[in-house]
């Protein structure tokens, strides 16, 4: 058998699951905890968390953060998952309460929003044992008081700037772990991780999408689609 040979195991069902795509390989990962990291899916559908290959799940939603959503996202996924504590519409001290209620639900580590303070970045690092990843949206966002406030990683989500706000971060902090989004395209994926991301966060199809595919094939008589 060949060195490089992995061997793969799958059920006659979940065999149909989401895979990231193969560019993401090329990262060099994020160690947490001991465990290696290079994707991370961007979701809070159970359903797609339940039938992905990614690493990790990065459950970050447009609503302030619940206890309950996290419960349940932690719950339904077999992967670690970091959630969204705050930052934007939810500030201050209930941050760093959810925040700990996540580190005491299982949570891998939290995330926070870009507008949130570098004041209630350290009360966070005082309060929790798990990561603090930093969301860093444009090149204006003031890196040197972000990482001496105690973030543990950037999270950089910066659009089509993405690749770009990454490079320009490396340039100053080498050894500073960095997940970045990676676009739609295999370019894009490939044009973060050389700009410097040690891991990158995948956005899937959404369930409407893949269920449009479904139907469409069982409605020309094709067999169920792979994706």
């Amino acid at each position: 058998m060949s060195e490089n040979h992995t061997p793969e195991i799958q059920g006659n069902l979940r065999r149909f699951m989401l895979r990231v795509p193969d560019e993401i390989c090329a990262c060099s990962g994020i160690r947490i905890m001991g465990r290696l990291f290079k994707s991370l899916l961007f979701s809070t559908d159970v359903s797609i968390i339940r039938n992905t290959n990614a690493d990790a799940v990065i459950a970050v939603y447009p609503f302030t953060p619940q206890p309950v959503i996290t419960q349940a996202l932690i719950s339904a996924a077999d992967t670690p998952v970091l959630v969204g504590v705050g930052g934007g519409l939810t500030q201050g001290i209930r941050v760093v309460n959810l925040a700990l209620h996540a580190e005491f639900q299982g949570a891998l580590g939290v995330v926070v929003n870009s507008p949130t303070s570098n004041e209630v970045i350290r009360e966070l690092k005082e309060t929790v044992d798990i990561p603090v990843v930093v969301t860093v949206v444009s090149e204006k966002d003031d890196i040197a008081k972000r990482l001496e406030a105690g973030a543990d990683i950037l999270n950089v989500s910066g659009a089509a700037k993405t690749a770009q706000l990454v490079a320009r971060i490396r340039q100053d902090y080498p050894d500073v772990p960095v997940i970045a989004t990676g676009g739609q395209t295999p370019e894009s994926i490939a044009a973060t991780v050389a700009a410097g991301a040690n891991a990158i966060t995948w956005t899937p199809p959404s369930s409407g999408q893949i269920f449009r595919d479904i139907m469409e094939a069982y409605r020309k008589n094709e067999p169920h689609p792979e994706f």
